[in-house]
């Protein structure tokens, strides 16, 4: 699939219509052509084309003519597919329904919502906020007391900040996180999006005032309370290198002396490589220049931080600077701030996609979808059920019951309901589900979680089987997606398939265009190479071919248990091979060797050396069938695929509107 894919890429791509705005009334829609009396409208045609010409798609007749022409084409080739039946193929059917389900999934999410939450995660990013915070833990599972328990910490702590007691004196006392002992909570600059799990912690940073406290905060590690201390452009990363100087408990001033004299070596024009690469005590480092890579915020010590950050253009070194592993002095590389909304795009997605945030947006959409659809429940049938539900439901030991109820949880739009039966069945496939992480719970609560995952796959589903109705452009999506497999099927059936396995028709169609392709003049060659450990014996090697063939070389040479000498012979294009660049072009002549010494004995006796001997010279001439096979056969199929293409137009109607055309010159949408 992964090949038809590219190659629909390459073929169709310009025809995929996602057509959105584009798809207008049909009576403000004309038809432009049609082909055995299947319409292709205006709409249709301008944005495919505005599509594949790009910048290009001037509209001028020219232009337009020579697309429609393709166009036409295209259509052609999808209605001889489908007279070809190739449409009930099942394993098409199959790739086509994989398609639709790719299409769907990504559809069915509320693309606002998701766009709203990379948005608002990008202007978060554009500033770098230090905060603090407290934890007062509590089990994402916990009893409802003890939930409750927890929240009354975090307010009393909250109530006392608020009367004046310092945020990192209650941090020291009443918080969870045990680095707030010596932090007192601080955790520093962050910037958005926050990991996994802490969206509220993050939403609060960027809305809090400076120096006020936040409500509490629900994470899956309990409640949080933040104050924000300062705001600032964000810093983006940093490329850096540098020279560390590590401090003793012995004599901790002689690091700072130390570096001192390296500094003023930098300032006497010393080199910072070649310093970091003999001087430096980071190892890891040192032996790539102090080279430490690109780097954000958090991620260092904040001295070591500030000091990258701190310095003003590439190439600039710092003064030095102390860390608690010793002293340092950094050259900045390159810096990269935040990058563009379009690019910083897609990565932003791959981490929303990810986060419980997305789940939220996926539940907001959802409960849209309910709202649409007069989604009603009747949750006393579920209650009823779940209460009765065996310890053994939490293990695989549970089977489904062997008769399917047909009381009723659920209904939505007209006709659709969800029942008992339906909501077991799905239990008994959520194996995974009722077990994993469940062994604290009890079975009537994890039934209710499950519930909602299979109300909202109910839910969904039934609006992917809506799509095409409600929503015109995942209709033309999937027209084009089936238009584009048929298309695939039927090339390579009448034109790609052909070319390569007629032989007499190859063979035919080269008699057609003999002496198109052809050899320049060529040289016969033989590559003699030679063993590195047997180096010092290539001169006379060398020498001793200039006279001799490869046979007699090597019978001089090798003995019965050393080849020391290894021959090939190879055709050559003058011109064509580096090797003989230089070397006179006639019988007889040697290239040159590589004899360069690299100072590494291993090296020297592993590498093999090579030189080439023009034995004869071959005019020039027409290729075989057999040397050019790969031209011939893509010259086949076009001939072989314009064959076709006039045998289509013999074989359907097409009707082109020329007053529809005319409309079209020099009117861009």
């Amino acid at each position: 699939m992964t090949r038809r894919i590219s190659l629909l890429l390459g073929l169709t791509l310009a025809f995929v219509m996602p057509a959105l705005a584009q798809l207008a009334q049909k009576n403000n829609d004309p038809i432009l052509f049609s082909v055995q009396g299947v319409p292709v409208h205006v709409s249709e045609f301008s944005y495919i084309y505005s599509k594949t010409n790009g910048k290009n798609a001037d509209f001028s007749k020219k232009s337009l003519e020579e697309y429609l022409d393709l166009y036409v084409k295209f259509k052609l080739k999808v209605q001889k597919a489908k007279e070809m039946r190739l449409d009930t193929i099942a394993a098409l059917k199959e790739e086509l329904g994989g398609y639709r389900r790719q299409l769907a999934d990504s559809y069915l999410i509320d693309k606002s919502v998701t766009e709203r939450l990379v948005k608002e995660a990008y202007d978060r990013a554009q500033q770098d906020v230090e905060i603090s915070h407290i934890l007062i833990s509590v089990k994402p599972d916990a009893a409802p007391q003890d939930t409750l328990q927890a929240y009354e910490r975090a307010m009393a702590a909250k109530k006392r900040i608020e009367s004046g007691t310092a945020f990192e004196t209650v941090a020291k006392e009443v918080s969870d996180d045990k680095s707030a002992e010596k932090n007192g909570g601080r955790i520093g600059f962050v910037s958005a999006p926050f990991p996994n799990g802490l969206y509220a912690l993050e939403t609060a940073s960027y809305a809090l005032g400076i120096g006020k406290v936040s409500k509490p905060l629900r994470s899956s590690s309990g409640y949080h309370l933040i104050i924000v201390h300062s705001r600032r452009p964000a810093r983006g990363e940093v490329e850096a290198a540098h020279i560390l100087v590590r401090k003793s408990q012995e004599n901790p001033a002689q690091a700072k002396v130390r570096i001192d004299s390296i500094y003023q070596l930098i300032q006497g024009g010393a080199s910072f490589d070649d310093l970091a690469r003999t001087l430096s005590e980071d190892r890891q480092s040192a032996a790539n220049n102090g080279y430490v890579g690109f780097f954000g915020i958090n991620r260092y010590e904040r001295s070591f931080e500030d000091a990258a950050f701190g310095i003003a253009k590439d190439g600039d070194i710092s003064k030095p600077f102390e860390t608690t592993v010793g002293w340092h002095i950094m050259k900045r590389i390159s810096h990269k701030p935040i990058q563009p909304f379009n690019i910083e795009k897609s990565r932003l997605e791959q981490r929303i996609t990810k986060d419980p945030r997305f789940e939220e947006a996926k539940q907001t959409f959802v409960q849209r979808l309910k709202e649409e659809n007069n989604f009603r429940e009747n949750l006393q049938v579920l209650e009823k059920y779940v209460v009765t539900l065996p310890d053994t439901f939490l293990t695989f030991k549970w089977k489904t019951p062997d008769e399917r109820s047909p009381e009723v949880l659920f209904s939505y739009g007209k006709t659709n309901k969800g029942t008992l039966g339906d909501f077991t069945d799905f239990l008994g496939r959520a194996s995974r589900q009722r077990i994993r992480d469940n062994r604290d719970s009890n079975p009537a609560a994890v039934a209710r979680k499950l519930y909602q995952e299979f109300v909202n796959e109910q839910v969904l589903k039934f609006e992917e089987t809506q799509l095409e109705s409600r929503y015109p452009e995942f209709k033309s999506l999937m027209r084009e997606y089936e238009e584009g497999i048929l298309l695939f099927e039927a090339t390579k059936l009448e034109v790609w398939d052909k070319a390569s396995q007629d032989t007499t028709g190859l063979a035919k169609f080269f008699e057609t265009v003999r002496g198109k392709y052809r050899w320049n003049e060529r040289a016969v060659t033989s590559i003699y190479r030679i063993s590195g450990q047997y180096r010092d014996k290539v001169p006379a090697i060398r020498e001793y071919a200039k006279m001799h063939n490869a046979d007699e070389v090597k019978a001089q040479f090798n003995t019965p248990t050393e080849a020391i000498i290894n021959v090939e012979e190879a055709y050559i294009e003058k011109d064509k091979n580096t090797e003989l660049r230089g070397v006179t072009w006639r019988a007889g002549e040697l290239s040159p060797y590589d004899d360069k010494e690299t100072g590494d004995p291993n090296a020297v006796k592993n590498k093999t050396i090579k030189f080439y001997k023009i034995e004869s010279i071959v005019p020039p001439g027409d290729k075989t069938l057999k040397e050019a096979r790969g031209y011939i056969v893509a010259d086949y199929q076009d001939q072989l695929e314009r064959q076709w293409v006039e045998e289509l137009r013999k074989a359907y109607k097409v009707e082109i509107s020329q007053k529809v055309l005319e409309s079209l010159i020099g009117k861009k949408p």
